[in-house]
């Protein structure tokens, strides 16, 4: 699989229908409730990290990262790019010290999640774009989004560990 096809589904099969079909895909009596936020193209991400490489998972989450800080969140742009990069490099280490189990795999991938989901909290409380308890946002905001976005991962494993381990070509002791 070429790289051009690679950004095209993640451009336009992942990141323009999180943001289009997503509002189908929550109950109406959950989001009175709890507030759900998709992050399929991170999940994508992490496991680019997990199965490709973390240099690569960095460099399409910093890229995908602003593209959703212009896109979808404006009012500091950085957040979502830093946040993306970061966790997408680091499943890509995780995994490295870990078997390519499934229950490994989306272990490390709810632990991205769940950390992206703190570093953006921290940010925005940082420079006090948010004023919310951390319990409220972690049982409100923090968890039902990495539960959610853990569904979509266990759906989506199998043909996103097929289509990036093809992609896979490096020579035997030149992993890094």
């Amino acid at each position: 699989m070429n790289r051009h096809l690679l950004w095209l589904i993640i451009l336009l099969g992942i990141f323009i229908l999180q943001g289009s079909i997503f509002i189908w895909l929550i109950p109406s009596a959950w989001q009175g409730v709890v507030r759900v936020t998709p992050h399929f193209t991170l999940v994508f991400i992490l496991f680019i990290g997990l199965f490709h490489h973390r240099h690569t998972a960095l460099i399409y989450g910093l890229l995908f990262g602003l593209l959703h800080d212009f896109n979808y969140y404006g009012s500091m742009l950085g957040v979502y790019s830093f946040g993306m990069g970061l966790t997408g490099y680091l499943a890509g280490l995780a995994q490295r010290r870990q078997p390519n189990l499934i229950f490994y795999n989306l272990l490390i991938t709810g632990m991205g999640l769940l950390l992206f989901e703190f570093l953006n909290y921290g940010i925005n409380r940082l420079f006090k774009l948010i004023d919310i308890d951390l319990k409220f946002a972690l049982t409100h905001y923090m968890l039902p989004s990495v539960l959610f976005n853990l569904l979509f991962a266990l759906i989506c494993y199998v043909p996103i560990r097929k289509l990036l381990e093809g992609k896979r070509n490096v020579p035997a002791g030149n992993e890094d």
